[in-house]
């Protein structure tokens, strides 16, 4: 006699679980206005969200720890990349929802939540420390290390959010660092790549920007209204070459081949060997692009319903949301890059261009 339970929605879901969870401070949602209710499903949504996002990042970072990355491997990459950025729009979402909010309903029930915080949000600081945001970029939120502060308890006693920041703090090394050291492998003279391979293709790159730079500047001489300050228009182009090569030449070696190798790749990814890569850091891309809406809309959602008056928690509110979505950048290279493309058609030659497109060497 076959004993096997069949499965049902309610039981793999746990949905009379899931529907218990809207009390608040009390045992039952049916002591809440509608619009508590709202605001707790909403904010347990986010956390539910944040926990995928946490383990596809986990799983994106432990790839790029191997010694090497199979196309396949960048495959899987770009997949979960897009999955976490498109969590992210739909993210975006819903601050729409909590905007529905009357700031009357709201200020209703506010005062439950002092001195609550959704800063206290250890899973979105778990995401933070993974991706590589480095203590000395984060926002103030008190006194120095009061993040670490806010997710203990009474006393300072550890709570389970503590101990997870903490873990995630330890589990080395961080998304951006494994990156990192997967763009540094980047063998940017093909076959023939040795150490210096990187800034040979730098210095061809900034004499084709320069090239490009200097057509740009008769360009705009030419069409310059009559009386217009040549001095300063040449001043503005002669400034753009220079942060290029200060961007591309920086004093840290390795730095420079990071950036090297981003520009690299972003400048051949029709190349067989190079479009995949190139899907990774447009994924990445998108991916913090989709977070940094995400903290922007955070900050209008609640300026639009509060105002700029001072957070439950004990921010300064709207200006400290403002803060980070403008301060947590945790790929500026990526970012960078953007601001030093040229016209494709005027690009260096390719190095090794044989071995980037696959094509078997012409016998001699």
């Amino acid at each position: 006699m076959n004993d096997v339970r069949p499965t049902t929605y309610w039981d793999y879901i746990q949905v009379d679980r899931l529907l218990e969870l809207q009390g608040g401070l009390g045992d039952q949602s049916d002591d809440l206005a509608p619009e508590e209710v709202l605001f707790i499903t909403v904010h347990q949504v986010f956390e539910l969200w944040f926990k995928v996002i946490l383990g596809e990042l986990i799983a994106i970072r432990n790839a790029f720890k191997a010694p090497q990355l199979s196309n396949e491997d960048m495959i899987d990459v770009v997949a979960r990349l897009e999955r976490c950025a498109t969590i992210l729009r739909v993210g975006n979402q819903h601050w729409e929802v909590v905007e529905t909010l009357p700031p009357r309903e709201y200020l209703k029930f506010r005062g439950k939540l002092m001195p609550a915080s959704g800063f206290q949000s250890a899973q979105l600081r778990q995401i933070e420390i993974l991706l590589g945001l480095e203590e000395s970029e984060r926002v103030p939120f008190g006194s120095e290390g009061s993040h670490l502060a806010a997710l203990r308890g009474p006393g300072g006693a550890a709570t389970e959010a503590s101990r997870k920041v903490a873990h995630q703090m330890q589990d080395l090394p961080t998304l951006k660092a494994a990156i990192s050291d997967w763009l540094e492998r980047t063998p940017i003279g093909g076959a023939d790549h040795h150490a210096g391979s990187h800034a040979e293709f730098i210095e061809q790159y900034l004499a084709a920007h320069s090239a490009e730079v200097d057509r740009s500047l008769a360009h705009a001489q030419a069409v310059a209204t009559e009386g217009a300050d040549e001095g300063r228009l040449r001043g503005l182009y002669d400034a753009e070459r220079q942060s290029v090569r200060d961007f591309l030449q920086p004093e840290d070696e390795r730095l420079a081949r990071i950036r090297a190798a981003i520009l690299f790749i972003e400048t051949y990814p029709e190349e067989p060997l190079l479009t995949w890569p190139h899907r990774v850091l447009e994924g990445l891309l998108v991916f913090e692009q989709r977070f940094v809406i995400f903290r922007q809309r955070h900050a209008r959602m609640v300026e639009r319903i509060i105002g700029r008056r001072t957070g439950t928690g004990g921010t300064a509110g709207v200006e400290y949301l403002d803060k980070t979505a403008l301060r947590y950048r945790i790929f500026p290279d990526l970012w960078g890059v953007r601001s030093l493309l040229i016209n494709p058609q005027e690009a260096p030659e390719l190095s090794g261009a044989d071995f980037f497109g696959l094509r078997a060497e012409t016998p001699s």
